[in-house]
């Protein structure tokens, strides 16, 4: 089987694209419709779910069972909670990121009038020249910030003719940019780099004409960072879900910084063992760069799916990320390689040749030979 070339360039214009899109979590229509856009162009057919999630299809070789591969367009952003007297504006977050990385974010506030306006978020005590010390010994936290609008305001009446009120959506500004080394630096890396990556992994198999062997959900999620996902968007006869998201470069990970990340396990618990090991078994034949990784703060489409009652496998393949939530960095070998995965996965034989949802024949079980030797003792 000839292994399909991932369009780097098409996958970097990709992501490029989606990080200049805003859509914090509950405002992710414009990333929608440029994704359907996308589809369009690469002649894969889709539909949107009631709540605007996009469900598309690339048909395979067998109808049944189905697989699906998740990531989600939603990003972390902020809210206007108030509008204080000075003319700036309170804020929380959307999403669960930390208070010490929105310090210094430029922003835009989208208000109900259709006006936008840029800012910057800031710790109350600002200026070093005036609070000394007192900068340093303030606490990280949300209620410590506001938002200084980019325009001639210093009252709350000029706010309110400005037509900015409380729970106008705050998007955060990704600031992406492209290093030589093929590192890439921006904020919401997670997941629009899991998107940019399942789309590149769509345009191989659609130009080169290749069927998946069985017919293959794409499914871009809107709600993944407040926790509800793909809890809403699987329906038919959908056995298996591959969700792909970030895995964390830090001290004590294993996540492989310049190849693809299996997740063994989140804190949501194990992924299932067989899919799992099937998309190693994938990476090891395709000659996919890989590692294993354990997540203990972490939980995906994955999850959620799961949670709302769907009888799937499923399995979390991330691309690398520094930093996440916060001045997140990735690299383009690491989304390569999981859209390689995608592309070996989606050819790949069913996962069971004759059932569906069964344990299945010890030959059809895909257990490392150590594993199957200890069963037969």
């Amino acid at each position: 089987m000839t292994k399909l070339q991932i369009d780097q360039e098409y996958l970097k214009e990709q992501l490029k694209n989606l990080l200049l899109t805003p859509s914090p979590s509950g405002m992710t229509d414009d990333a929608v419709r440029y994704v359907c856009g996308e589809l369009e162009k690469l002649d894969i057919r889709y539909e949107l779910t009631r709540r605007g999630a996009i469900r598309a299809i690339i048909p395979g070789k067998n109808d049944s069972p189905r697989r699906a591969i998740a990531a989600h367009l939603d990003t972390l952003g902020a809210m206007v909670k108030g509008l204080k007297r000075e003319g700036r504006l309170r804020v929380v977050p959307i999403g669960h990121w930390n208070a010490r990385f929105a310090e210094g974010a430029r922003v835009k506030v989208h208000c109900d009038n259709g006006q936008v306006y840029t800012g910057t978020i800031l710790p109350l005590k600002a200026s070093g020249h005036t609070y000394n010390k007192g900068v340093d010994e303030q606490p990280s936290d949300w209620s410590n910030l506001e938002i200084r609008i980019d325009e001639p305001v210093n009252q709350i009446d000029q706010l309110w003719d400005m037509g900015v009120r409380v729970g106008d959506f705050v998007s955060v500004d990704s600031k992406p940019e492209f290093c030589p080394s093929g590192h890439i630096n921006g904020r919401h890396l997670d997941d629009k780099a899991g998107v940019a990556s399942m789309l590149a992994a769509a345009k191989a198999m659609m130009d080169a004409d290749v069927k998946p062997e069985l017919d293959c959900h794409l499914l871009f999620t809107i709600s993944e960072e407040v926790g509800v996902g793909a809890s809403h968007v699987l329906h038919g006869d959908i056995a298996e879900m591959v969700s792909i998201d970030n895995g964390t470069i830090a001290p004590e990970q294993n996540t492989c910084e310049y190849g693809v990340t299996i997740a063994m396990q989140d804190s949501s618990g194990p992924f299932d063992r067989p899919l799992t090991q099937h998309l190693i078994n994938i990476c090891k034949r395709e000659e996919v760069e890989f590692s294993r990784d354990v997540f203990l703060y972490y939980r995906s489409d994955a999850a959620s799916a799961l949670e709302a009652g769907n009888d799937i496998r499923t399995a979390l393949i991330c691309f690398a990320l520094d930093a996440s939530h916060g001045w997140e960095r990735t690299h383009i070998g690491s989304l390569e390689s999981v859209a390689s995965l995608l592309v070996g996965y989606m050819r790949s034989k069913p996962l069971f040749a004759e059932h569906e949802n069964v344990i299945g024949d010890e030959s059809e079980y895909p257990l490392i030979a150590a594993d199957r030797e200890r069963l037969k003792m």
